[in-house]
């Protein structure tokens, strides 16, 4: 299965590549505003700060905005201008409230973890040990939150809370969807994070959870089956049939395959 997400992802990115520039070129566009071009302009650092915020603000938005708009390129589709415009409606509050709770772990951490380091002893170690692993549990759960809203509807707590459950009930998997998207981006670094950039992350979390959901759905059917039981195979037939086989040429020259 995992296999069969990179592929899928990769896939789905080349065909939309242009899709996935523009929608990337925004995000460069907020990182320039909100961190170069007050350090050039020489603007005070009260300044800087709050362009700082309100460009992770905007960033945090789109990046909800980005995840709404690509889960019908997961599903095979392709977006326009009026679906990002439609995206934005319902994807940009989303994003604020995943890049609130993200600010708010990260005061917290920058709070607890010099606190409990200078302590010391048993008990400074033992806080220490559960507030990282609360920070990692956090961390891969709240990257199925937006996906998982795109797709399923509701509201804060209730994908949260299915978030969460994605997470206890796929650690691999969920490190593993954590690590693809760490190396993606230092990847796009080379290309000035305009491919596959952010928005590339925001289609594979997409994609992640389409697959993900055949599990589930086949689980809901099958109550009395085991996870284990799941037959991946023949759950994802259909995706692999509609993604195929490619060649180098094909996908660089796809009229004369």
């Amino acid at each position: 299965m995992i296999g069969f997400l990179i592929k899928k992802a990769f896939f789905d990115g080349w065909d939309n590549l242009f899709s996935l520039l523009l929608l990337n070129v925004v995000f460069v566009l907020l990182l320039a505003l909100g961190v170069l071009v007050p350090g050039i302009a020489g603007a005070p650092a009260w300044l800087g700060v709050a362009a700082a915020l309100v460009a992770a603000a905007a960033a945090s938005a789109w990046w909800g905005t980005c995840v709404f708009a690509l889960r019908t390129v997961a599903d095979f589709g392709s977006i326009s201008f009026s679906s990002v415009l439609a995206a934005l409606k319902d994807g940009a509050l989303p994003g604020l409230q995943v890049g609130c709770i993200y600010a708010a772990a990260a005061y917290l951490l920058s709070i607890g973890v010099p606190f409990y380091l200078t302590k010391g002893g048993l008990l400074g170690t033992f806080a220490f040990g559960i507030l990282f692993w609360c920070a990692v549990i956090l961390l891969l759960s709240l990257q199925f939150y937006l996906p998982v809203r795109a797709r399923l509807g509701g509201g804060l707590r209730k994908n949260l809370r299915k978030s969460f459950i994605i997470f206890f009930d796929n650690p691999g998997f969920s490190l593993f969807l954590f690590l693809y998207s760490a190396v993606s981006l230092v990847l796009s670094a080379f290309l000035a994070f305009l491919m596959p950039g952010f928005a590339g992350v925001a289609l594979a979390g997409d994609v992640a959870i389409r697959l993900r959901m055949r599990k589930y759905d086949w689980l809901e059917e099958h109550p009395e089956a085991r996870r284990r039981e799941v037959p991946w195979d023949e759950l994802l037939a259909e995706d692999r049939e509609l993604v195929g086989t490619r060649t180098l040429k094909g996908m660089i020259f796809p009229w004369k395959d």
